[in-house]
């Protein structure tokens, strides 16, 4: 019994691994790579912070690889890959646009203190 079970496993794999292996195949492991890298990402920057962050490339990473998903789902045509990455990317993007958001508030904030100091009166 075991030794049917390895002999099938072995065929298995080679049929997923070897036999069905093609450019769309290796494109969505890239894929995969590219989306898992954006954890490193995080985790070194939260260790050099000594608390948790997500710096923005995390977000790209998860923009670049959740498109790249995307287009091997399209390709696969597999709906269980397609609708996911679509409300993912979605979310991706938002954070984005509100990280854009609170470093043009800082940037506003901050030209508005240095505009009060050149024209406060000396003393």
């Amino acid at each position: 019994m075991l030794m049917r079970l390895s002999h099938d496993l072995g065929l298995f794999f080679y049929d997923v691994v070897v036999a069905r292996f093609d450019l769309w195949a290796a494109f969505g492991v890239l894929a995969q790579f590219v989306f898992g890298a954006r954890f490193f990402v995080q985790w070194i920057a939260s260790e050099k912070a000594e608390r948790s962050v997500i710096p923005v490339g995390f977000w790209i990473l998860s923009i670049i690889g959740g498109l790249m998903t995307l287009v091997y789902g399209l390709a696969r045509r597999d709906i269980v890959i397609i609708l996911p990455q679509l409300f993912s990317i979605f979310i991706y993007i938002r954070n984005m646009m509100l990280i854009s958001k609170e470093k043009e508030k800082k940037k506003a904030g901050n030209q508005t203190a240095s505009a009060s100091e050149v024209e406060a009166p000396a003393q």
